[in-house]
């Protein structure tokens, strides 16, 4: 049975706009609040601060990094997608006075307003800019091994390749830091059972689908065990001290960098707009926005209304899907009918592919049940 707002069943935060539709294992307190508002209090205690507080750990921080970069033509490194945490974070690092290398990682998926806004950034913090391009033909080939596994979390995909990536450059550039664009107060929210970020499960997911052999793709595996990169690197996410409020954010990037609005959270992926506006939705029966969202009221940002307000609006900006889609196909290579059996199949856990680590039988036996309920054609 298929739960939906209109059910009996159904429940929703009394503070936020999590469900039992976004995770059927929500918990609730007496009074209606949910297990993630209080997730999101403990991060925050634990990993950020404020006032002066903060302000004292921002001295040691740009302290620690501009001691590193002692010699060297790079303080730190910076992953930059175009987007609001990292271009505000490009924003206060040359505030700081920092000796940053951008690096951007383009894996063919770019919206022209994704580049705009990186070329802003770049020319107008005056960084250097090293733009790591990951090999199509490979990256095409895990993403449709994602797909023909049914797994939920296909943008998996470029995370782990981007840290990869981000390993292996600061190893060239003997650089122990990187700013990390995660906070605690836009992005603590998610359901783990949206994610999957394990290096092996993609390994595992392409041997099994894959076409072609990984010879270029960041991670590096060795007997289907992920490789992680030499060296001892550290991520400091320095927007946790910071007062990040992203309406305000957005107002500061916008008229000190130029930087243009692309709609939604990560919405400067071409993919990750097709993705997350349509397939989550439709296939998966997820819609991110209710975890951003709720996220944003935990933090203060927003009330609930303006959460529901927002949840009110389609997920896709009008009139893009009808360009997005067609596009996408295109380029992954699918046809309209092979896709369109994809949306109909029924999600797989990424648990059931785990190579040669093993599963527990009764797990196994769950899976398997739950497959055979459904006729798989693949492409």
């Amino acid at each position: 049975m298929i739960l939906t707002d209109k059910d009996p069943g159904y429940r929703q935060c009394s503070m936020s706009v999590m469900d039992n539709i976004a995770d059927p294992n929500i918990t609730f307190d007496r009074i209606g609040v949910c297990n993630y508002y209080l997730s999101y209090k403990a991060s925050e205690k634990k990993y950020t601060l404020r006032g002066d507080q903060a302000e004292l750990e921002i001295k040691k921080i740009i302290e620690l990094l501009k001691k590193n970069g002692i010699g060297k033509k790079y303080d730190c490194i910076l992953g930059v997608s175009g987007g609001i945490d990292s271009t505000f974070l490009a924003y206060k690092a040359k505030q700081y006075g920092l000796k940053v290398l951008c690096v951007h990682f383009d894996n063919g998926w770019n919206s022209q307003e994704a580049v705009s806004n990186i070329e802003n950034i770049v020319s107008k913090c005056e960084f250097d800019l090293f733009t790591y391009v990951i090999d199509w033909e490979e990256f095409r080939d895990i993403q449709l091994s994602y797909f023909k596994a049914d797994v939920i979390d296909i943008e998996a995909i470029t995370d782990i390749a981007i840290i990869s990536s981000l390993n292996k450059i600061c190893s060239e550039h003997k650089l122990k830091y990187i700013l990390d664009g995660t906070n605690i107060w836009t992005e603590e929210t998610l359901p783990s059972s949206w994610i999957n970020k394990n290096p092996n499960n993609l390994f595992a997911i392409h041997q099994k689908f894959g076409m072609l052999k990984l010879n270029k793709f960041p991670a590096k595996f060795k007997k289907g065990k992920y490789l992680p990169a030499a060296g001892n690197y550290s991520t400091i996410s320095l927007l946790n001290y910071l007062d990040y409020n992203k309406s305000k954010t957005k107002e500061i990037i916008s008229k000190e960098l130029g930087w243009q609005d692309y709609g939604g959270k990560h919405y400067e992926s071409v993919f990750t707009r097709f993705y997350q506006g349509y397939i989550l939705p439709v296939k998966f029966r997820v819609d991110k926005r209710k975890a951003h969202l709720s996220n944003l009221i935990f933090s203060g940002q927003i009330t609930k209304e303006e959460a529901l307000m927002e949840l009110a609006k389609p997920s896709y900006p009008p009139g893009q899907l009808e360009i997005d889609k067609p596009f996408v196909l295109k380029k992954l290579g699918f046809s309209e009918e092979s896709f369109n059996r994809y949306m109909e199949r029924a999600p797989v856990p990424h648990e059931f592919y785990l190579g040669k680590l093993g599963m527990h039988k009764s797990k196994l036996k769950i899976l398997r049940e739950t497959l055979g309920r459904v006729k798989r054609k693949i492409f």
